[in-house]
């Protein structure tokens, strides 16, 4: 059966390395026969949590924006998500922390997703760089007992943006998209 995966590129970079990742993998799962639907934050306009957990009781959030539809209708129903970032001083990008805390209302939803993917990119190298930002990702997946990390695909030592292309990860990030069946 095909699988509904949803790719969360959160780079706001022109030619960023971890958005060029996320294609990859897009392109492998595809290539398996999977559905797939890249959303960049980059044009996003995401407010702040304001932690009043109405959504708990509604559904939904009180606040308005962008996220809704990410949160509503994109996060709910698929079965994978893939979260793409840089990372930034040992951890993920502020914009998907951001809809991360907004995706509240999906904590007492009967959400669709399983699957959670990281992927990853820095100007740094070595297992420490991506831990620390998984780690922060992890906390939210153990919100949702029916949902685990999956993967993880991190490309080190790529500072300017598109040198990612000669990086290792890329064939990995393929391989693990074309690996969803």
């Amino acid at each position: 059966m095909n699988k509904k995966i949803l790719i969360i590129s959160a780079s706001l970079r022109k030619n960023s390395n971890s958005h060029a990742l996320a294609l990859e993998f897009a392109k492998g799962a595809q290539a398996s026969g999977n559905e797939t639907e890249i959303i960049s934050l980059s044009d996003k306009n995401i407010g702040f949590c304001k932690g009043c957990l109405a959504c708990q009781k509604t559904g939904r959030c009180v606040i308005h924006d962008d996220a809704d539809a990410i949160v509503q209708k994109k996060m709910i129903n698929a079965d994978i998500i893939v979260f793409a970032t840089p990372i930034y001083y040992y951890e993920m990008a502020g914009q998907l922390k951001t809809l991360l805390d907004r995706a509240n209302p999906l904590y007492s939803s009967d959400y669709s997703f399983r699957d959670i993917y990281f992927i990853a990119a820095a100007a740094e190298d070595g297992d420490d760089v991506w831990a620390k930002a998984a780690s922060g990702l992890e906390g939210w997946i153990d919100c949702f007992p029916k949902a685990h990390l999956s993967g993880v695909i991190f490309a080190g030592n790529v500072t300017k943006a598109g040198a990612v292309s000669d990086s290792p990860a890329m064939k990995k990030a393929y391989n693990a998209g074309k690996a969803v069946v």
